[in-house]
């Protein structure tokens, strides 16, 4: 056998070799994923959602006026029109104050999706809404629900919150009130206005909205 044949023979063997061997580990991982264990099941399904969603929204990723358009609540044009510059610039008074407007909680919603945070605005949303519940089963549902959702280790949406509070909030769900979430909701309240507030106001999508709302005026 000449040697360019046998070095063409060796680089054949070589990715059969590979093809093989990666075959081996994706069967092996699947067969860890169906198998009896239906945790990691779980697992692997949460894992390939979170990572379907992140590379979704990468690729979509922009920091510009359209995009908190996009998910405004009324039309986006109809919407724009009602916004006055005089609402806009007062989201800047305080982190309270845009939360208390609908338009400032739908720009700050996409905002966040631009840095892969919108969780923390969705969980202290859903607290809000939780406050308001009066019946007691609907109450104890609803509690187990966020927990599961935003709070507990490796939830689909879990919050940045210390393992304290993490626990605390736990041992509340055993019997769930409408304070239950209160420690937990604090948490993430001041770490959106400390941390994603402040670079909210200095973002494109900020200031756009303001060039856009001080142009209907001129």
């Amino acid at each position: 056998m000449l040697w360019s044949d046998l070095r063409s023979t060796n680089v054949t063997l070589a990715a059969v070799g590979k093809m093989e061997c990666r075959s081996s580990l994706t069967s092996s991982f699947s067969d860890h994923l169906v198998g009896k264990d239906p945790q990691a099941m779980r697992t692997g399904q949460r894992q390939n959602k979170g990572m379907r969603t992140r590379l979704g929204c990468l690729s979509h990723k922009s920091d510009s006026c359209s995009d908190f358009t996009a998910i405004l609540p009324d039309k986006p044009n109809r919407a724009l029109k009602r916004l006055s510059t005089e609402e806009a610039t007062r989201w800047a008074d305080s982190f309270d104050v845009l939360l208390s407007h609908k338009y400032g909680v739908a720009a700050f919603r996409a905002f966040l999706k631009t840095e892969f945070s919108e969780e923390n605005l969705e969980f202290w949303l859903a607290c809000e809404e939780f406050k308001k519940t009066r019946s007691t089963t609907k109450l104890v549902s609803k509690a187990h629900r966020i927990f599961e959702e935003f709070v507990d280790v490796q939830a689909p949406r879990e919050v940045n919150i210390d393992f304290q509070t993490r626990e605390e909030t736990r041992k509340n769900m055993q019997e769930p009130s409408l304070t239950c979430f209160d420690q937990a909701q604090g948490k993430v309240h001041s770490l959106m206005e400390k941390d994603s507030y402040p670079r909210f106001l200095r973002s494109k999508m900020y200031l756009d909205l303001l060039t856009q709302s001080q142009r209907r005026l001129s």
